[in-house]
């Protein structure tokens, strides 16, 4: 992995006098300034014009300062915030000008120093932190507010000790076995330490790396997952010096500069590569340093690529996933597979390609069953897009490449179920599809679903006429008028009513008669009996329909529901397919709604019937106009039955007075006792409905002929039932009068109060006083003698 590119910036030409003894020892770096520490014990200022990667540095010398006769300056570290600049010289720190290299003799030199560090608290700050490691005690300490923290013991050389600053407060440092450890301030470390080889003589921190130098090679290392990623090769590099934008390289006569490749470039190589997880934790870790816009695609980005790497190995679960959680554009995934449609014309694959990647046209012809799995999870994968944000980007290529999917796999519940919701299918090519396939009911559906009615019901209507067998629907027919009875465009309906009413008249009712939601269009009584005129018995179940239902007042309808039952009972005496069961259930609806219905038009229903066998429907008619008696006489001479006469009294005076009651049924009776043969139906009505009887009357109409051991029975019955209506009467007076003296009781109590009358009180007339229990109170409350107020009273 490539995560540092290194470029040459500096470079020390050789004089030509003799032996050239220079050799970069140090460097410190701050802006434009750069210092450098020799062999030869001097600092050199330096300033730099140009910060670019791709070139050297052009540098200037601004001063330098020779430290003493001999000894290397083996390290510098500028402390900007005090325009000072340490020193690090024969085993001592010292203090100089930034700018002018001159001693700052206030400040104390700090001896027995190896090397030291800075906290990055001095850039805000009066005071410094430091890290030191004492060559006589071999420990490395922190220096902090005149107080001494041991971190370690150390048993290095001199050239191999390392306390380098990598962070607000923090530092690396070279720990025992090889260690690079990373140590705050306070002692405690905030990440794990890295592995390094032996022989490291610096190192340096450019988050998330860690650099080492050993045997002039660089080693950087992973921060993140204490991983070697890259090694650089230079020669006569002896140290290492970090900076926000880079990191520098001192060798002898050299300085070299390793820039960072691009956070953006390292993640895509890592995804190249398939190191996702790599990728993930570098691209999470650094989140902060890139912009918004461009962590967020860099981060859908790696998670789709692992994503497809997880959908190559048939990890189809976490793909299914990572592809929801990239917001991965599901035109990515159906244009992988072979005769798949990609319906956008603007669209090209975005997705970076993986290593691992299968050609799954090819996979579909060596390896079925593996394939199967894979068109298995692109239903998982469309299913579950299609309703959200990240399915609506697309959704015609979803539901087309559904559709596609489940004609082809024969999963015709699925296909069905997709083309009768609302979709998205493309027509033009999903209609011959269909029509190849011989789907021709889904083709409806599909022709429903997208709004063209006409074309879905013609559909429909051609398969029940050519009586094709579509496997894809038991019941076409049935569908056809559940869409009419559902559709609210009248046009349409009224094109194919006609031939839904041909083939099955109490279906097609159902167009006109099923509940429908509020929004389902509405049609008139008139045109509907219009239309239905020629369908005798889809014209009674409409009438039904609007008497029972619609509680319809409209004498029109409920005479011509009448007369489509006549007309019915009538014609099924000629036809053999009506039977026995069928007429009396008609009949008996005729009856009902003669009976209970107050609408209909006697006179023309009457007249309709007067001919035929209806003796029954007849009588009724004759009851709505008054005629009982002659209703009777029908049900008794013509019908011959006396059950249905007796039905009729007892239905005819239901709700009305007693003496309604016993008109009706003496009629009955008189009609009985007109003939001879009917004596003993008349001695049975007596004997059963004494109760419905005036006595009186029927002793007046009775034979003389007829003895008393004949009607004996309904004597006792009707005197019985005479002394207890007498005394019912006069015991519900009784009753009547204990309520009334109740009501008066109560009344009193409410209306009355006690008074209290003694030796002191005086009338308010006379001022005499009340020497007796007799007195009037006034409405004020005043008592008067009797006779006082009658005087008033006369006045």
């Amino acid at each position: 992995m490539k995560v540092f590119t290194p470029v040459l910036v500096f470079q020390k030409m050789p004089t030509g006098k003799g032996r050239d003894k220079f050799s970069i020892q140090c460097l410190e770096c701050f802006g434009k300034n750069l210092y450098i520490g020799t062999k030869e014990g001097v600092v050199e200022y330096l300033t730099v014009n140009n910060t670019s990667a791709e070139e050297s540095l052009s540098v200037r010398e601004v001063g330098k300062r020779q430290m003493g006769r001999s000894g290397a300056v083996s390290q510098l570290t500028a402390v900007p915030v005090l325009n000072h600049l340490l020193v690090l010289w024969d085993g001592s720190v010292t203090v100089l000008n930034m700018f002018s290299l001159e001693l700052l003799p206030a400040l104390k030199k700090i001896q027995n120093v190896s090397l030291f560090c800075i906290s990055e608290s001095a850039v805000q700050t009066d005071s410094i932190e430091l890290i030191a490691a004492s060559t006589k005690r071999k420990t490395v300490s922190v220096y902090k507010s005149q107080t001494t923290l041991d971190l370690f013991p150390h048993n290095l050389g001199k050239q191999n000790i390392i306390a380098n600053k990598c962070g607000k407060g923090e530092f690396i440092l070279n720990g025992p076995g090889c260690l690079g450890m990373f140590v705050m301030k306070n002692g405690t470390s905030q990440h794990p330490p890295v592995q390094w080889p032996d022989g490291v003589v610096d190192a340096a921190v450019h988050f998330p790396y860690v650099l080492a130098l050993q045997n002039q090679t660089i080693h950087i290392y992973s921060i993140l997952d204490q991983q070697l990623k890259q090694t650089v090769p230079l020669q006569s590099a002896k140290s290492l010096v970090s900076t926000e934008e880079s990191v520098f390289v001192v060798a002898d006569k050299e300085i070299h500069r390793l820039s960072p490749v691009p956070l953006q470039d390292q993640i895509e190589d890592l995804v190249k590569n398939q190191r996702v997880d790599e990728a993930l934790m570098l691209l999470d870790r650094l989140q902060d340093l890139l912009p918004k816009d461009s962590y967020k695609d860099l981060h859908k980005n790696v998670i789709c690529t692992s994503g497809m790497i997880k959908f190559y190995r048939e990890a189809f679960v976490e793909a299914k996933d990572l592809f929801i959680k990239g917001e991965l554009d599901p035109r990515e995934i159906i244009s992988l597979y072979p005769a798949m449609p990609v319906m956008s014309e603007d669209f090209t694959p975005q997705t970076t390609a993986v290593s691992n990647a299968k050609d799954l046209w090819m996979l579909s012809r060596d390896d079925w069953p593996t394939f199967q799995q894979y068109l298995i999870f692109l239903d998982d994968f469309l299913r579950e897009v299609r309703p959200t944000g990240q399915g609506q980007m697309c959704p015609q290529d979803i539901d087309s490449a559904l559709f596609k999917l489940y004609l082809e796999q024969g999963e015709y519940g699925k296909l069905d179920q997709l083309v009768s919701s609302q979709n998205n299918c493309n027509l033009q090519m999903c209609v011959p599809d269909l029509e190849q396939h011989r789907r021709f009911f889904t083709l409806g559906l599909l022709y429903q679903s997208q709004g063209q009615h006409f074309n879905a019901i013609q559909t429909w209507v051609k398969i029940v006429e050519e009586q094709s067998e579509d496997p894809s629907h038991i019941s076409v027919f049935q569908h056809i008028v559940n869409t009419l009875s559902n559709l609210e465009h009248k046009p349409i309906i009224w094109k194919f009513v006609d031939w839904v009413l041909q083939r099955d008249q109490e279906a097609g009712i159902l167009i006109f008669t099923k509940k429908h939601t509020s929004s389902h269009v509405t049609f008139a009584p008139e045109e509907v009996l219009t239309i239905l005129s020629s369908y005798p018995l889809a014209l009674t179940l409409y009438l039904e329909y609007l008497v029972s239902e619609l509680h319809s007042k409209e004498e029109k309808h409920h005479t011509m529901l009448v007369t489509s039952y006549v007309k019915w009972i009538l014609q099924s005496i000629e036809d053999e397919y009506n039977n026995k069961t069928s007429k009396e259930e008609m009949r008996h609806k005729l009856q009902q709604i003669l009976w209970q219905s107050p609408f209909y038009n006697v006179d023309a229903i009457y007249n309709q019937i007067t001919p035929s066998f209806l003796h029954v429907e007849r009588a009724i008619l004759l009851g709505k106009s008054g005629k009982h008696k002659k209703a009777l006489q029908v049900l008794v001479h013509e019908e011959k039955d006396q059950q249905a006469a007796e039905s009729y009294c007892r239905r005819t005076s239901a709700g009305r007075d007693r003496k309604f009651t016993q008109g009706v049924f003496l009629s009955l009776l008189q009609i009985y006792l007109e003939s001879c043969q009917h004596v003993i139906t008349a001695v049975d009505l007596l004997n059963k409905n004494a109760a419905s009887f005036d006595l009186v009357s029927v002793l007046r109409v009775l034979p003389d002929s007829w003895s008393l051991k004949l009607v004996l029975r309904f004597l006792s019955e009707s005197l019985r039932g005479t002394v207890h209506d007498k005394r019912m009467r006069g015991l519900e007076m009784s009753l009547a009068k204990v309520e009334t003296l109740r009501h008066k009781h109560v009344w009193m109590e409410a209306t009355h109060e006690k008074i209290r009358v003694d030796g002191e009180c005086v009338c308010q007339s006379c001022q005499k006083r009340l020497s007796g229990p007799e007195f009037l109170r006034r409405p004020t409350g005043e008592l008067t003698h009797i006779s006082c107020h009658s005087g008033e009273s006369g006045h």
